[in-house]
């Protein structure tokens, strides 16, 4: 069986998210990457994994969860995506790009990776 990397990039959705007093009074943007290995027994669309349901499923945990942390919700978002057929192991990295801007950084950013399965 052959294994494969897709990599989303720049899945963006707009969410309520974060520790501080006001941060989810307002929704506010967050983008998400992916990397995903999957098994691609052969040369067949149905062989790998939805483009459009990984990435409607990453904007629904964006757009109706609410989380403290941008690490538990890249969590939530590996999770989500390693239940989908023929996804091995995924990795989430969240960005938060109003966040950078207060602290004079170019980002914030957490990732977190699950293994299917486990």
């Amino acid at each position: 069986m052959t294994r494969a990397r897709l990599f989303l990039t720049g899945i963006r959705a707009e969410g309520r998210h974060g520790a501080r007093d006001g941060e989810k009074d307002q929704p506010q943007p967050f983008v998400v990457d992916l990397d995903i290995e999957v098994d691609a027994p052969r040369d067949s669309i149905d062989a790998t994994a939805d483009y459009r349901g990984v990435t409607e499923a990453v904007r629904e945990i964006v757009e109706d969860g609410s989380f403290d942390l941008i690490e538990a919700m890249a969590d939530a978002i590996a999770r989500r995506i390693s239940s989908f057929p023929h996804v091995g192991q995924v990795t989430a990295v969240v960005h938060k790009p109003n966040a950078a801007g207060r602290l004079g950084i170019d980002g914030v950013a957490a990732g977190a990776t699950v293994v299917a399965g486990e």
